[in-house]
């Protein structure tokens, strides 16, 4: 029986969204080819996870070992090493993190298998498939697929994949004997250090409220930050704006910050060039307030208000709050 194999990516005992959004994808591609999907847990003490994970596949392979509590790229390599080798997928999805572009070249390398990395699309096709990447920093779209058959490994962008929610698949734990052995490591983990972050995870907020240059100054911006709290959302904004160090780099969208898919997302001030588009199009509804009628910002956007936002925000800020007392 042909066999997708996701590789799970938790940190700190919590699955990453980045997990489920394979999973989801995994799942269309083993119905759409007669594949069983099948989900790879590393760790020590993983078993909530696994459990967790039993919903979402056909079954869990299980490897714990203690060398596996932090990631390292090394035991990693061993561990998936033998794994794939006995079990000879059909596919192997990895997410296209840190973590994941840690291992997952030099594990496709060590196992002569085809590697795509940061894809945004995956189609069956047969014995093979077709995969979207991009270029020129999201300005262009390429559809690729592999030279050879064979067993490919494909590393999935974060957020390219919606979570589609369907009937659980009540798969079953399958421990498997770690390979792992005392063998000095050439790296070791020694403390995890948390990144600097905003405030808030623009990544998980359902609207976002995204600010451009052409809020013109830093004095400007609470003017934004007050139009978010009145509808309920998050502060985000574009590169030129973290350039300036107006707002810390956690806040930023685009293809050198974050792609979010929030269920609202309003661009203020915002051109649209297509490095910011590229973070934010997973977005269920777009609004756009700019005052150049021609910018690239409407283009993908389901509404828009051509105005000057200085005008137009205190119009929109005082008609919500009227609005909410009257609810």
């Amino acid at each position: 029986m042909k066999e997708i194999i996701v590789v799970a990516e938790h940190r700190r005992g919590e699955l990453r969204d980045v997990t489920w959004e394979m999973l989801s994808k995994g799942r269309e591609l083993a119905e759409s080819t007669g594949a069983d999907l099948a989900v790879a847990l590393l760790g020590k003490g993983v078993n909530s996870l696994a459990d967790a994970l039993k919903a979402k596949a056909k079954r869990v392979l299980l490897i714990e070992d203690d060398r596996l509590e932090a990631f390292n790229s090394e035991t990693y390599k061993k561990a998936l090493t033998q794994l794939i080798t006995e079990r000879k997928p059909f596919l192997t999805l990895v997410g296209h993190t840190a973590m994941g572009m840690d291992f997952a070249p030099q594990l496709a390398a060590h196992l002569k298998m085809p590697l795509a990395s940061d894809c945004i699309g995956i189609e069956a096709k047969g014995e093979t498939f077709s995969l979207t990447r991009t270029l020129y920093g999201g300005k262009v779209n390429a559809e690729v697929s592999f030279l050879k058959k064979g067993s490919p490994m494909i590393t999935v962008r974060p957020g390219a994949f919606t979570v589609i929610e369907k009937d659980p698949l009540q798969g079953e734990v399958v421990p498997i004997a770690s390979p792992l052995t005392d063998a000095g490591l050439a790296r070791r983990f020694i403390q995890y250090v948390e990144a600097a972050i905003a405030e808030v995870d623009i990544t998980q907020a359902d609207i976002l409220v995204s600010v451009g240059r052409g809020i013109k100054d830093a004095e400007n911006i609470p003017l934004v930050k007050d139009l978010a709290d009145a509808v309920g959302g998050v502060l985000s904004c574009s590169r030129p704006v973290v350039d300036k160090k107006w707002l810390p780099k956690g806040c930023q969208v685009g293809t050198s910050g974050k792609t979010v898919k929030p269920k609202v997302y309003i661009a203020i001030g915002i051109s649209g060039a297509f490095q910011h588009v590229a973070g934010m199009k997973g977005a269920g509804t777009v609004i756009a307030i700019n005052k150049d009628p021609k910018a690239p910002i409407f283009n993908v956007a389901q509404y828009g208000i051509v105005a000057d936002l200085f005008k137009i925000l205190p119009v929109i800020k005082n008609k919500i709050k009227e609005m909410s007392k009257k609810s």
